[in-house]
């Protein structure tokens, strides 16, 4: 039970070192990492450089680098400025608008990008800043884009859900086609709670409609504007090329896998920076040392998120490097309860392994035994399969280690570990009591 025991204390560091020491975020990364690689003993040398390796080339790593300069140069072209404008113009007299606009778009681009760190990083690019100008405090808009950011994994298609309906002991029960209407009405019953939270939301912050003077008519806002809709093409063109006919095109023509060689998001940030780079170019420094001082003014952004982020990959490898996956499927699989307890617990243990994994990777790790569990319990298989990926769900909004809270974080400029509790409190332990109820049925859905 080393990597559960390394998990318990990770966790604990972290929450001693921030909220009770009050250090900041960063610091209490680094030590929760060292103090999981020292449960390898002798290990422990070994484990920090694979820890450290396996953090220098996580592609999530670098995209939540890019992430932050993209809307630090989306602010200083001022194109999200005419962006939010235009959005301003069609929406803003909605009492909360941008919040809804926001939860929405979470959900239908989650099941297209496949990926809570995508989701956060697309979605959150627009919406953060529109919220913000809609006198949303940062605090708040990071919370809700990284607490939907895995609402695209209760909706069908997802990658987790054709992960987990290919694992041996799921296939032989059910498949990804014959869950699909399951999936998408648990996922339903998900979404409704998040548009009741984000009314709730809206009436306790008090959040009104926009200021009246930052409201134009659209047509002129669009005319000073439109170009701003350019970014767009950064976010489109990956998608495109990662979905539908143009995505079987691709593999049919350049050879099976090519798809699987564009990711969502890597090439989204790197994209949008240089269409912003494109089409703000009048609003950017003309020479050297005017690009030195605009990327000083952007180095301080990277002090939290990129430690924070590094730090939490690093110990994730060393936590399955432990085998923290294989020690939670054998003590899941000596569990026995009630259905609706069965159900908590399984649902805490895939919470506790979202928490530094991916989704993709939490189906690997527990997906299997988690389902055989309940079914086990009593839940038909179906249900069994759609309780399973809502507790993935929750990808976004585990901390301390999932990514799009740092996305979020970072395109709002706000410390990620404000989030920590309202993330917790308003989206992992509904969604664990939401999908416990499917599970027993008082959520009914088909199957």
């Amino acid at each position: 039970m080393v990597g559960l025991w390394a998990f318990v204390a990770y966790i604990s560091v972290i929450i001693l070192w921030n909220v009770v020491v009050k250090r900041g975020i960063g610091e209490a990364m680094i030590l929760g990492f060292v103090v999981v690689a020292l449960f390898g003993g002798l290990e422990a040398p070994r484990l920090v450089w694979a820890g450290l390796t396996a953090a220098a080339t996580e592609e999530v790593v670098f995209a939540a680098s890019a992430f932050v300069f993209m809307g630090f140069l989306l602010s200083r072209t001022g194109l999200v400025d005419r962006l939010v404008n235009m959005l301003n113009s069609l929406l803003g007299r909605l009492r909360g608008g941008p919040a809804y606009v926001s939860t929405v778009a979470s959900a239908l681009f989650g099941t297209i990008s496949g990926s809570g760190s995508g989701n956060a990083a697309a979605v959150g690019s627009i919406t953060i800043p529109w919220m913000m100008r809609a006198n949303i405090d940062p605090r708040l808009a990071a919370t809700m884009v990284a607490g939907n950011a895995g609402l695209g994994i209760a909706f069908p298609p997802s990658s987790s859900l054709f992960i987990l309906t290919g694992l041996g002991a799921v296939s032989s029960l059910v498949s990804a086609e014959s869950i699909f209407l399951a999936l998408f009405v648990g996922g339903a019953w998900l979404l409704l709670y998040r548009l009741v939270l984000t009314w709730v939301l809206v009436r306790r912050y008090r959040i009104g409609p926009v200021d009246a003077e930052h409201i134009q008519p659209i047509r002129q806002t669009f005319a000073a504007g439109w170009r701003s809709l350019m970014i767009f093409l950064g976010i489109l063109v990956p998608v495109l090329l990662t979905t539908g006919s143009v995505a079987a095109a691709l593999d049919r023509h350049a050879g099976e896998g090519a798809v699987d060689a564009v990711s969502l998001i890597t090439w989204i940030p790197v994209l949008v920076i240089l269409v912003t780079l494109a089409v703000g170019y009048r609003n950017l420094p003309r020479d050297g040392r005017g690009w030195w001082r605009l990327l000083g003014e952007a180095g301080p952004k990277y002090g939290v998120i990129g430690a924070v982020l590094f730090f939490a990959f690093a110990a994730s490898t060393v936590l399955g490097e432990l085998g923290m996956g294989e020690e939670l499927t054998a003590l899941l699989s000596r569990v026995e309860a009630p259905t609706f307890v069965m159900a908590l617990i399984i649902g805490v243990i895939v919470l506790a392994a979202a928490a530094p994994l991916t989704a993709t990777a939490t189906m690997v790790a527990v997906g299997s035994v988690a389902f055989t569990a309940l079914v086990t319990a009593g839940v038909s298989p179906t249900v069994a399969a759609v309780v399973v990926l809502l507790f993935a769900s929750t990808e976004g909004a585990s901390p301390p280690g999932a990514a799009p809270i740092y996305i979020a974080s970072g395109i709002a400029g706000v410390d990620p570990s404000r989030t920590f509790v309202p993330l917790l409190l308003w989206y992992v332990l509904p969604t664990l009591l939401i999908g416990a109820l499917v599970a027993v049925g008082f959520l009914p859905i088909p199957g």
